[in-house]
């Protein structure tokens, strides 16, 4: 009997549990849990992949633990750049979107750019021409606005710098027991069909219209029923350079790896290589799943047909 599948993740980083308070553990967990609900139910329900990872995501997408959709940060200048990802396995169709302003749900809009466009990538104020032609949900500026926030970017607008929520030493005295990440999640239905999503809001104080990995299929986001689905969290930079996702496909197809073999090689080897911080959650056709990261911490969760059902926040 076909396993269905359900993998999702909250950010890599620096998390710490004496740095996280049981009251905040408990809300991160919650949230979680109902990203997984969210997803699980379609999949349970006889639903597509592709449906379960943008419920999935657009729940966190909503939630202001998370950098992604509400929970975005602050740019140089002070507004939220949003991308997001969404790839189904089973035909290869793909939408993703980069700096967006104003959508509640960036992986909404990247899965009507793959349904409703004759294009895979669309960015800035074009997308969001195409999102209000395709009548997706917005929000004001103020939707998105939270203090910690807010905080994080003022202690670091007057400089150079930018951050990774979960990883810049200069802002850990604001950060504390928060951490923050981009969102993704991967499935496997009922056909064996697979896919995967992803969602952020960027680096804190990043300038020029910076984008990272997310929204580019084959560094942050990929799905081949033949192989995999993958999503990335973590430095950007480093996914573009080692086309993190689509590696961890190549050497399934090509070296004839396994799912955690691959994603082994990848997160463990290949990334540190070239100092890339993060990590990525993974499954394939058969339904088996993966969660590797090369960081203190990831926040995930997964649950299959099978009985398998965890949450987890630490390096455990």
């Amino acid at each position: 009997m076909q396993k269905i599948s359900l993998a999702i993740h909250g950010g890599a980083g620096t998390i710490l549990k004496e740095l996280m308070t049981p009251e905040l553990e408990q809300e991160y967990t919650r949230a979680l849990n109902e990203s997984l609900q969210a997803g699980y139910v379609i999949l349970e329900k006889g639903g597509r992949a592709v449906d379960a990872v943008q419920a999935a995501v657009m729940s966190m997408e909503d939630n202001l633990l998370f950098n992604a959709g509400r929970g975005s940060v602050f740019t140089n200048k002070g507004s939220h750049e949003m991308d997001a990802a969404v790839m189904d396995g089973y035909n290869l169709s793909a939408g993703a979107v980069a700096g967006v302003k104003n959508i509640r749900n960036p992986v909404e809009l990247a899965t009507a750019i793959m349904q409703h466009s004759n294009h895979v990538f669309l960015c800035g104020t074009g997308a969001n021409e195409f999102a209000l032609n395709q009548k997706i949900k917005m929000e004001p500026d103020e939707y998105f606005f939270s203090q910690f926030r807010y905080d994080q970017w003022k202690a670091m607008r007057d400089g150079d710098s930018y951050a990774l929520d979960h990883s810049n030493a200069k802002v850990e005295a604001l950060m504390k027991d928060k951490k923050f990440g981009t969102v993704g999640a991967v499935a496997c239905d009922k056909n064996g069909h697979i896919a995967a999503a992803t969602s952020t809001g960027g680096m804190t104080n990043k300038k020029y219209g910076r984008i990272g990995d997310s929204p580019v299929i084959g560094a942050g986001n990929y799905a081949n029923n033949k192989t995999c689905a993958i999503s990335c969290t973590g430095h950007g930079e480093p996914f573009i350079k080692a086309v993190a996702a689509y590696d961890v496909s190549c050497m399934m197809e090509y070296k004839k790896l396994s799912l955690y073999d691959a994603m082994y090689e990848v997160v463990n080897k290949k990334l540190v290589a070239i100092e890339g911080e993060g990590g990525m959650i993974g499954v394939d056709a058969a339904g088996n799943i993966a969660m590797l990261f090369n960081t203190v911490g990831m926040y995930r969760a997964a649950r299959n047909s099978h009985g398998l059902e965890v949450v987890k926040i630490y390096g455990d």
